[in-house]
């Protein structure tokens, strides 16, 4: 179902943040400015990728790893998966982390479908294609001061403070 409104494509909005340093994430499920499987899809499989990441910036004492939708239908977006205080020497997850233990004293606050973990890739029927931002962020403390009832809005508001450096990949998909 279309909604009738053409909507620009949004840039890339980590381009709006302070700059940080970057460094490389790779996926075995997902290739940067292509589509998703059908894992990564929330009527499909709803599986969490598999990511690997190097040469984070010295100082890095934990992650926050993140998948955020730029085009949904919202003035805000829409945040598919929030997961905190990932330890600095984990540098991967595999495929299905979000539903599974996590390492360390890391945690999932709830993304924007009300649950905890990750929500795969659901734009409107008829949409545009969506572009889903899988990122992966160095923060220069062991711990980013939240706790698990905090908004993805307020992670990504600590993450602006802390984060020392940034490593991206994206998918699309379109329903």
């Amino acid at each position: 179902m279309s909604t009738g409104i053409e909507r620009p494509v949004a840039p890339n909005p980590y381009e709006y943040l302070p700059q940080t340093a970057s460094f490389t994430v790779t996926s075995d499920d997902v290739t940067d400015g292509a589509a998703l499987k059908d894992d990564q899809v929330a009527a499909l499989g709803n599986t969490s990728p598999q990511l690997s990441w190097s040469g984070a910036p010295e100082g890095t004492q934990s992650y926050v790893v993140t998948c955020f939708d730029p085009d949904a239908p919202t003035p805000s977006g829409f945040w598919h998966w929030v997961l905190v205080d990932v330890p600095a020497d984990v540098t991967s997850l595999d495929t299905g982390a979000a539903s599974g233990t996590l390492p360390g004293e890391a945690f999932h606050v709830r993304n924007d479908g009300g649950e905890s973990g990750f929500m795969g890739a659901a734009p409107p029927e008829g949409d545009h294609p969506h572009r889903y931002f899988f990122v992966v962020h160095a923060v220069g403390a062991p711990s980013l001061g939240v706790d698990a009832d905090a908004s993805p809005a307020v992670v990504s508001f600590n993450l602006a403070f802390k984060t020392l450096g940034r490593a991206i990949v994206h998918g699309t998909y379109q329903h």
